[in-house]
């Protein structure tokens, strides 16, 4: 099995009050969320979606 590292960027908007992530690898990715841990499970699920919908990996039905 191939692994490949995928860079995300995580920063504390203070204007927002928001962590936002954002990726070069992904697609895509731009999400925001009141606390770290919150960002850390929308990306959980986001980043396997982006890099399937974007046909980065390939869909396993």
């Amino acid at each position: 099995m191939t692994q490949n590292t995928l860079k995300v960027q995580a920063f504390w908007d203070k204007d927002a009050e928001v962590w936002v992530a954002i990726s070069e690898n992904v697609p895509g990715l731009v999400t925001e969320a009141s606390t770290i841990e919150s960002l850390t499970e929308k990306l959980r699920k986001m980043i396997p979606e982006l890099l399937i919908m974007n046909q980065i990996v390939p869909f396993d039905d």
